[in-house]
């Protein structure tokens, strides 16, 4: 793949917007840093990426974006650690999955410098916005889609790439109650379940609004074919407790090979846990809540780390999970964050510093 050798360029906002932010009551990613990156695809070259103030992009029209979808996204974060160091975590990860969803949308592959570099100067410019409050750090999204014009449908010859930084606070605030889907689905064999496309994620928002006006705050996805097997929570990969073995589903084209996931079962090894990568039915789920070995639910991802789920619903029938003292959901939520923070050893050498 050609690309530029040449060196960052770099502009600085003349005045920060950094003093206007009250870091004590950050929402989840609706505050920006003071800049961004922005690199842009022509003539099958990747051109040399710009940090720049953060400010609306211009488009045309007939940019293939608003016509076809080509558009992927990352979701990362950064930590500020006790001594004012800065780290990421398994940023490799999260650039390797970038391509793979790159090139399911066919969309040009980004050359690794371009991700790491950029994540790494960026960062590192607007490392004051990195908030140290407990719950709280620095959300980052990389995202890439189709620039180019024309109403063929075709892929675009051009695209963007961009990186915009939000101090955050925490996702979720307590447990939530889910509603197992019975009718809907967030993706199907064949398809792009596995990549993170944004249409993925707007084709989830009609089914978890109807659960919402039932009273519940997300919706567990179950398999397209019969609806017999759970999958997802929302935006997250699930994982189920029954008795002491933590169970999760396998990877597939359905289901995105979520880094918090992985790590988690990483963790739950290098602590004892039994764990098993299988399938998961919903009649075994319910039969576990019934008889009281279900012990636990909680969604894993990036940006809430662990979810701990205190009930779920089928069939017009709500089941409630235990409180639990030593759940492995905050266990396990914390030996993450430990490691994420430099507040522990890294045994697994996922930590990046900045």
């Amino acid at each position: 793949m050609e690309t530029t050798t040449k060196p960052f360029s770099i502009e600085k906002v003349k005045t920060s917007k950094i003093d206007q932010v009250d870091f004590d009551n950050l929402n989840f990613g609706s505050v920006f840093t003071d800049h961004m990156l922005v690199c842009d695809y022509k003539n099958g070259v990747w051109e040399t990426p710009k940090i720049m103030p953060y400010q609306a992009i211009s488009l045309e029209p007939s940019a293939k974006i608003f016509h076809y979808g080509q558009s992927i996204f990352e979701g990362m974060k950064a930590y500020k650690d006790g001594n004012g160091d800065v780290w990421m975590f398994r940023p490799m990860d999260n650039f390797k999955r970038f391509n793979i969803s790159a090139n399911r949308m066919a969309i040009p592959e980004l050359p690794e410098n371009f991700f790491i570099e950029g994540l790494r100067t960026l960062i590192t410019l607007d490392k004051k916005w990195i908030p140290q409050k407990e719950g709280s750090s620095l959300y980052i999204r990389p995202f890439m889609f189709a620039s180019g014009k024309g109403f063929h449908a075709s892929p675009a010859d051009e695209y963007k790439f961009i990186i915009c930084l939000a101090p955050s606070g925490a996702y979720f605030s307590g447990k939530v109650k889910v509603l197992i889907e019975e009718t809907y689905s967030r993706a199907a064999n064949g398809g792009v379940g596995y990549a993170k496309a944004g249409g993925n994620y707007a084709g989830q928002f009609y089914p978890t609004q109807l659960a919402v006006k039932k009273g519940y705050n997300q919706v567990i996805w179950t398999d397209d074919n019969t609806h017999e097997y759970i999958e997802e929570a929302g935006a997250m990969n699930i994982f189920v407790r029954i008795n002491d073995t933590l169970i999760t589903g396998p990877t597939s084209d359905r289901i995105l090979d979520g880094i918090t996931r992985k790590s988690i079962l990483k963790i739950a090894e290098d602590e004892g846990i039994t764990t098993e990568v299988r399938k998961i039915s919903v009649s075994e789920v319910v039969a576990a809540a019934k008889d009281g070995s279900l012990k636990e639910m909680f969604g894993a991802g990036t940006a809430a780390v662990v979810s701990p789920i205190a009930a779920f619903g089928y069939k017009e029938t709500d089941y409630d999970l235990p409180e639990l003292s030593d759940s492995y959901a905050e266990r396990l939520k914390k030996r993450i964050t430990d490691i994420q923070f430099n507040r522990t050893e890294d045994p697994f050498g996922w930590r990046f510093k900045v």
